[in-house]
């Protein structure tokens, strides 16, 4: 195909033309005025355009008569179409290799590259990660750091505190039973399998409205398994202590569950929680085990010694440890039995 001169005027800008080119006909246009008219603009038989809109919008604002153009008259009608919309297409398929990008025009010495859209070529600085966006979110909210307050953390063990409660419950029910109960006098615990109140944790404002109707509720009570590695038993009762501080912001009475499990547990285990108050303790599985028995009553040992409870809430009865001075109140299969100080 030959390159001949069409008048401008016979030219036939294409009605359907889906391409808004309009912000870079200033640009074309310094081109042309600087290095010729180069690249023909290619029109159909009817000298429609196919491939040049913005050249042809170029060149008349630069007042020329006469523009070159190559005649596709090999191509059927829709090629014609198809072509249109490839020549824009297969542009943005490209990109610029910045560093050598940079190096061409900084040879470039007596034209000024702005003038054909090159405002400032410097290799871009490497993207950092978009720690705002929506992958963060999704992040912050599986763990509800969103919700972690640096100023109520423990200094070690980063555990969230909780603010010492002397609330003692009359009673207390079972978390999988919150939803339909309207035993609103009693509190609630979670001495039941994890699985049962893990969506607390997933989602721990969704539950404030059911258990803000209650007189109180325990911390969740995360399993500690003697086989677990010491990151996840930490990790379970950081989860514990975190739901209990948020339920307090909203108002909630919150009396800690304790947890432990080895010796090496003793250290974190009771770190968050505020000495001189009401805590809660399960003595569930334990009396007819010695092993679990003698792992329950070191750990109860030390809760003592470092919390020095006004009052411990044990639901499932008396497996005969002496609690001292702390009052021990026993809690069973929904009926509350009151012991006086110490054991009896």
């Amino acid at each position: 195909m030959d390159i001949v001169n069409l008048k401008i005027k016979d030219l036939k800008p294409y009605e359907k033309n889906p391409r808004k080119n309009d912000g870079a006909v200033e640009y074309v246009a310094n081109s042309i005025k600087e290095f010729g008219f180069k690249v023909p603009i290619v029109v159909d038989v009817d000298n429609v355009i196919v491939a040049g809109h913005t050249r042809y919008k170029a060149a008349k604002k630069l007042g020329l008569k006469e523009v070159p153009v190559i005649v596709a008259d090999d191509l059927t009608e829709e090629q014609v179409k198809a072509f249109r919309l490839a020549d824009n297409k297969v542009g943005e398929q490209a990109e610029w290799d910045y560093a050598l990008l940079a190096d061409e025009l900084d040879e470039i010495l007596d034209i000024n590259m702005q003038d054909f859209g090159f405002p400032n070529m410097e290799p871009p600085e490497k993207e950092e990660p978009d720690y705002y966006g929506a992958e963060r979110e999704r992040t912050f909210d599986a763990y509800n750091l969103h919700d972690v307050d640096e100023e109520r953390l423990t200094e070690k063990w980063q555990m969230p505190i909780l603010k010492k409660c002397t609330h003692i419950p009359k009673d207390l029910i079972s978390f999988n039973y919150a939803k339909t109960s309207k035993e609103y006098e009693k509190g609630v615990h979670f001495y039941i399998d994890d699985y049962q109140f893990e969506r607390v944790w997933n989602a721990p404002h969704d539950y404030v409205d059911i258990l803000r109707q209650f007189d109180c509720i325990l911390t969740p009570d995360f399993s500690l398994y003697t086989e677990m590695p010491l990151p996840m038993q930490i990790w379970n009762v950081y989860r514990s202590k975190m739901v209990g501080q948020i339920m307090q912001d909203y108002g909630l009475m919150v009396i800690p569950t304790l947890q432990w499990c080895r010796e090496d547990s003793f250290e974190f285990a009771f770190d968050g929680i505020e000495p001189g108050g009401v805590v809660s303790v399960s003595t569930i599985g334990v009396k007819q085990q010695p092993d679990a028995k003698k792992i329950w009553t070191a750990g109860m040992d030390e809760a003592m010694r470092q919390l020095k409870p006004k009052a411990v809430v044990v639901y499932g009865g008396d497996i005969g440890y002496d609690f001292g001075k702390a009052k021990a109140v026993y809690i069973s299969n929904h009926n509350a039995e009151r012991i006086g100080r110490g054991k009896t």
